[in-house]
């Protein structure tokens, strides 16, 4: 038997060639398998199983502030300022004396019309004991008709002589207040625009200052008339609730996104329709007790507009929209395929969107590797964490689809 030692080197050479053949066929076959392997595998997906939860609905509407009252100051006489009395920017009440305009001659003319006033009225008593007189002494024939008839006309004019002095001396006096230019609201004073020895006229187009009543303050909010009647119909259906007053609660929300720390109620809308934009004002009473809004500052009024007890809340990373603009979402069915649905949306709530229709509570929706699958195709879904926790949770809708109104009183 011949031993390694008698093995010649062909031989040898050719047992290595078949051995590596031999593992190089081996390896090929575990590729083969492990490819056939990977190609069997179906894709995997995760998804997100919905519920249904109560939903408070709401819209964030934007506005701008406006004050509840403004007084323009301007004199009803012309004379000289002698003093400027308010602190610019300072409260002032109602009656509070704004300027003092020099009283000098409405003064003199108010003690003319007095004096002339004095002088009628003694010359009406006169002429009221003649015409007596003259009266009884026609009755015994010791005058004429002729003489009486002039005693008695002459007692009238010097009644309308009074009448007149009267009416005088009430422009005298009233001239002489207008010296005095009080405040006709409760406010925020702004600037003067006139200093103390300037000349002021009468119905002059520039106001002296400006009165604003800040507390309360109004929100005007301009909404299409299409949201304005989807309210209406709200309110009427009981759907968004009102007070005794048929005015509806809002949240108002500051240009630097903090919350506002008192409720306003709107109460009226405007009775046009810019036919320009199609929008109509809605108009909302806010309290302002700081004075920390001021006119025409931007504002977010958050409105309530009732509970969706089984609401459905889908990731918005699980809708997507096809070439129409639908939105759609793919939904994993009871035997494991993939379904694509087309659904309706009604507002965004934080990251999801609130579904109305084409989805039901308990279906599974891909949220991670939409791309990479297609309709009727057998997947591995694996849940991912989603936003379904069972609270409730507060919705409020884009600007765009937003609606606010308030049922016409």
């Amino acid at each position: 038997m011949p031993t390694m030692n008698n093995i010649s080197p062909i031989k040898t050479i050719a047992l290595g060639i078949l051995f590596a053949l031999a593992c190089i066929e081996l390896s090929a076959c575990s590729r083969s398998e492990a490819n056939a392997n990977q190609v069997a595998k179906n894709p995997e997906v995760g998804v997100v199983t919905i519920q249904a939860r109560p939903l408070t609905l709401s819209s964030e509407l934007p506005g701008r502030t406006t004050a509840f009252m403004i007084a323009q100051i301007r004199p009803q006489i012309g004379g000289i300022v002698q003093k400027r009395v308010f602190t610019e920017g300072s409260l002032v009440k109602t009656g509070d004396l704004l300027y003092q305009i020099d009283p000098a001659t409405y003064q003199a003319a108010y003690d003319s019309a007095k004096a002339t006033l004095a002088k009628s009225e003694a010359t009406l008593a006169s002429a009221a004991l003649t015409a007596k007189r003259n009266a009884a002494l026609l009755a015994i024939d010791a005058i004429s008709t002729q003489t009486n008839d002039d005693a008695q006309a002459a007692l009238k004019e010097d009644e309308a002589a009074v009448a007149e002095s009267k009416a005088a001396l009430e422009t005298a006096s009233i001239n002489l207040q207008y010296t005095r230019i009080t405040s006709p609201i409760s406010g925020r004073i702004e600037t003067s625009t006139v200093t103390p020895g300037a000349l002021v006229t009468a119905a002059q187009t520039t106001a002296l200052t400006t009165v604003q009543q800040l507390d309360p303050i109004y929100v005007d909010i301009p909404q299409s008339s299409v949201d304005v009647l989807k309210l209406r119909q709200a309110i009427a259906n009981g759907s968004l609730k009102t007070d005794s007053q048929n005015a509806v609660a809002i949240k108002l929300k500051l240009e630097d996104g903090t919350a506002y720390s008192h409720l306003g109620k709107l109460q009226s809308t405007g009775t046009t329709v810019d036919t320009t934009t199609g929008s109509i004002t809605l108009r909302a009473l806010v309290p302002n007790p700081e004075h920390l809004l001021m006119p025409g500052m931007y504002v977010r009024a958050t409105l309530d507009k009732g509970t969706d007890p089984q609401a459905l809340l889908v990731p918005q990373k699980g809708v997507t929209r096809d070439s129409t603009g639908k939105a759609t979402a793919m939904v994993v069915n009871k035997n494991g395929q993939i379904e694509v649905r087309n659904i309706t949306v009604a507002e965004a709530v934080g990251h999801d969107w609130h579904v109305t229709s084409g989805l039901a509570a308990g279906e599974r929706i891909v949220v991670e590797g939409t791309s990479k699958v297609r309709a009727g195709q057998t997947v591995d879904a694996v849940e991912v964490a989603g936003t379904a926790d069972g609270n409730p949770v507060a919705a409020a809708s884009t600007p765009a689809t937003a609606a606010a109104v308030v049922a016409q009183k």
